[in-house]
């Protein structure tokens, strides 16, 4: 990531960066409910999120604070900062809070005690350490980007006649559950998704869906803010790699995966000689770097050849926009 692409994803932005919508939340038909904005999501949705500041006065730390619903969070303390600015990928510990009748998030664990309020995350540790930690919300520096001249637009908010079983949403939103009309071969793909706010959900039950590179190669779309980065939380290649770092933000972010893929090789016979080859950067970071890949479950092919980009319907609103592609 260049200097300039750092600063701009570190950079504090106001709650803009959280697209309003018309409709507030959504229920499937088990009942399930998934808010889409952050004013039906409450007073937990303002709590949880990504914090960052100082221990003891100068040794950096970052927090990701996750909602886990009724007034309850897990907080996991990441030492030098946080995923893609700081953290070391290694040093974590967990703790618990939990919203008293007064508002005021209080936090415990193994050698730590504080509370969260009005976006300030502050305590002490056994040893007496004091730490402030702010919250923040973070952008990533290609969200936005614009599609260059030879880019064929998939969706830009106008409508869908590039796919086949997608509609439009609220605000002009692509909805889920749908593959494109072409199949591609070697190509660039720019994607920006919004994974809704769930805090009574956990794991696949959260936000799920899945960008499929031609139509058999799953690269997960889920709300694993704040998890471990397994190959079937978000950015994981299922059934293939895990991610090199859990870059998912907080849910209601909008995020971007920007997708460099060669598709597989075959010889004159039909025999493939070289599987397909993917790098992905997730919100500008690199969590994928020439990884081969084999065909997931769940597509609609699995030849590892040239198919469409199919997105998953698991049944919770995921939402994408600014979708584009250059074929090379």
């Amino acid at each position: 990531m260049t200097i300039h692409m750092r600063k701009l994803f570190l950079s504090v932005v106001i709650l803009a960066f959280f697209l309003p919508t018309s409709q507030a939340s959504a229920a499937d038909p088990k009942g399930k409910v998934a808010y889409l904005t952050p004013e039906e999501g409450g007073p937990e949705f303002l709590v949880q999120g990504e914090y960052q500041g100082t221990m003891a006065g100068d040794e950096a730390f970052g927090a990701n604070v996750i909602a886990r619903g009724k007034g309850n969070f897990e907080i996991v303390l990441l030492t030098g900062g946080l995923p893609g600015a700081g953290w070391d990928g290694k040093s974590k510990q967990k703790l618990q809070a939990i919203t008293g009748p007064d508002g005021i998030v209080s936090i415990t664990g193994e050698q730590f005690k504080g509370q969260i309020r009005k976006g300030v995350l502050t305590g002490k540790t056994d040893e007496g350490h004091s730490f402030h930690l702010y919250k923040v919300f973070r952008r990533s520096p290609t969200l936005g980007a614009k599609a260059p001249e030879n880019a064929l637009v998939l969706f830009n908010g106008e409508n869908v006649d590039h796919w086949t079983g997608m509609k439009i949403e609220e605000n002009n939103l692509l909805g889920i559950g749908g593959r494109t009309k072409k199949k591609f071969n070697d190509f660039h793909l720019h994607l920006e998704f919004r994974s809704p706010f769930m805090p009574d959900h956990l794991g696949q039950a959260r936000g799920n869906s899945g960008m499929y590179l031609g139509d058999q190669y799953e690269c997960q779309v889920l709300d694993s803010f704040g998890l471990e980065g397994l190959d079937n939380e978000c950015g994981g290649i299922y059934k293939n790699a895990r991610p090199n770092i859990n870059m998912c933000l907080p849910p209601l972010s909008w995020q971007t995966y920007d997708v460099d893929f060669t598709a597989a090789r075959f010889d004159d016979s039909g025999n493939k000689t070289k599987p397909a080859v993917v790098t992905i950067r997730h919100n500008g970071v690199v969590i994928h770097k020439n990884l081969e890949i084999e065909p997931t479950p769940g597509g609609g092919q699995n030849d590892a050849k040239p198919g469409a980009l199919f997105l998953q319907n698991h049944g919770d609103p995921v939402r994408f926009q600014n979708i584009w592609i250059v074929e090379k």
